[in-house]
C-alpha cells in the first residue's frame, strides 16, 4: 500500500499502513480487526480515541478512511461489551445483596 502524503504525521502505533488499519485486501475488513476481541477497555478506549482524531482531521486518503472507520466500529462493539458485562455482572451483584 502506498504510504501516502500524511504517513509522517502520526505513531506508527495509528498508521493506516499497520495492518490493524489497513484497508481490506480480499479477507474482508473482520481479519483486518481482529485483534480487538482480545483487548482491555482501557486499550480499546485509547484506540477509539485515536481514530476519531484522525477521522475528524480530515487528512487522511479515502481507502484510509474507510479502514479506520471500521476499525473504529469495531473498537467501539468492543467498549460497549465492556461497559454491558460490567453492568451485568454489578446487577448480579446487587441482586445477591438484596436476596440476602
Amino acid at each position: 500500500m502506498n504510504p501516502g502524503p500524511y504517513s509522517d504525521q502520526y505513531p506508527d502505533e495509528y498508521s493506516p499502513q499497520n495492518s490493524a488499519y489497513s484497508a481490506p485486501s480480499g479477507d474482508g475488513a473482520s481479519s483486518a480487526n481482529e485483534d480487538v476481541a482480545s483487548l482491555s477497555y482501557e486499550r480499546a478506549r485509547e484506540e477509539l480515541v485515536a481514530v476519531v482524531q484522525r477521522l475528524e482531521a480530515g487528512s487522511v486518503p479515502l481507502e484510509d478512511s474507510l479502514a479506520l472507520w471500521e476499525r473504529g466500529e469495531a473498537l467501539a462493539q468492543r467498549c460497549q461489551t465492556w461497559l454491558d458485562d460490567a453492568r451485568a455482572r454489578l446487577a448480579a451483584v446487587a441482586q445477591d445483596e438484596s436476596a440476602d
